[in-house]
């Protein structure tokens, strides 16, 4: 079940002994490996951000699931068929298929210098390729860019985190780029997103397909885990309850089931 799912990222952080006793305790069978051809129904409505996690793995076979899903715009996919690395592999890497995609324009910093709307904002910044952006932060420290051109700069999942820092940091802002599913890593995801069943259904796939960037989601959870939950079966047996319905963060979930238990 997609819930026994969800229970091995927080299992996996405990003792393996505790784990099975756990498992025994809630009838619960370990989860076998999701296939690749399921992956695109299980990446349904997962943050924009994670696609980039899973780029930045400079695996071909990644990067085609990534290359069809629905999320991954015109932008992406060049990058992609262009054999792009994001993780700092050296490229070009390997792509099986084609993809004609509209050549780039050239005088990438006066299109966006040149935006007054925001239709203008996106068509100027899907005309930037990955080797664009340091030229792009120079620029707008020297002299600031048009806000519709920003605002379309930093959705792009490829953004660099320091140039969407420089872009703006207001509590509005930050508010937008959530709603755009943009979010620095999976430790921020770990912490702070919500409801924590959909946090624990992206995280499980962290091992096939964002390994590099999943231990810094285990990072941030397992003290906790192993803090509030451990071997404590009373404790997962209320994780079980509460998961379906529990509306706050992954932490939150941890923290109060440990509580209830040693109550």
């Amino acid at each position: 079940m997609g819930g026994d799912r969800q229970f091995e990222v927080l299992l996996g952080l405990v003792a393996a002994e505790d784990a099975e006793r756990v498992r025994a305790r809630l009838g619960l069978a370990a989860a076998t490996p999701v296939p690749d051809h399921l992956m695109p129904q299980r990446l349904s409505g997962v943050p924009a951000s994670v696609l980039l996690w899973m780029l930045q793995e400079d695996d071909p076979a990644i990067n085609e699931i990534v290359f069809n899903h629905p999320a991954a715009d015109g932008v992406i996919r060049r990058e992609i068929a262009r054999g792009t690395p994001f993780g700092g592999a050296a490229g070009p890497l390997p792509f099986r298929g084609s993809y004609l995609a509209a050549k780039p324009a050239t005088d990438v910093i006066g299109r966006l210098r040149g935006v007054t709307t925001k239709h203008e904002g996106d068509r100027a910044a899907g005309a930037v390729v990955t080797a664009d952006w340091p030229e792009i932060a120079a620029a707008d420290r020297a002299e600031a860019l048009p806000g519709y051109a920003r605002w379309a700069l930093t959705v792009r999942i490829d953004c660099p985190a320091e140039v969407r820092a420089q872009f703006g940091s207001h509590p509005k802002f930050s508010h937008r780029l959530r709603q755009a599913g943009i979010v620095d890593g999976p430790g921020e995801y770990a912490q702070a997103w919500t409801p924590a069943r959909n946090v624990l259904r992206v995280l499980e796939l962290g091992p096939r397909l964002f390994p590099k960037r999943m231990v810094e989601a285990l990072d941030v959870l397992a003290p906790l885990v192993r803090q509030e939950l451990s071997g404590n079966v009373e404790a997962w047996a209320v994780l079980a309850q509460l998961l379906p319905t529990f509306t706050g963060t992954v932490p939150e979930l941890v923290s109060t089931c440990g509580a209830i238990a040693h109550s």
